[in-house]
């Protein structure tokens, strides 16, 4: 399967990375995009299996993603890593169409948690 992870941190988007390694999900092919806009055309070019997204990023944020993405069609499954959470968030998140929202700090077993029903 093909992962798309976008955050505008380098930092975070390995942090992530060895995160679905640590969870076991390794062995996945992944692919990153460094913001908004990257995201969407790389879930477009790319056709990943699941895109882990930030909430605030430049060009467009995660949820403007999400929601761009669901309005053209696109059926990827979709959620959020961030550091931000309130019930607002999650709520636009789900009635977006978000799978999963995690919240940072996180570790190998909430992505295991989360990851073995979407991943397999």
């Amino acid at each position: 399967m093909k992962i798309l992870i976008a955050d505008d941190s380098r930092v975070m988007r390995q942090i992530v990375t060895r995160t679905l390694r640590q969870a076991g999900f390794g062995d996945h092919d992944l692919v990153e995009a460094a913001d908004g806009q990257e995201a969407v055309d790389k879930t477009v070019a790319e056709k990943p299996d699941l895109v882990i997204s930030d909430w605030n990023m430049p060009e467009l944020t995660g949820i403007e993603v999400l929601r761009k993405l669901r309005a053209s069609g696109n059926e990827v499954k979709f959620g959020f890593v961030t550091s931000e959470s309130t019930p607002e968030m999650q709520q636009a998140a789900e009635a977006a169409g978000a799978a999963f929202f995690i919240v940072k700090p996180f570790t190998a077993e909430r992505f295991d948690e989360v990851f073995s029903p979407i991943l397999g």
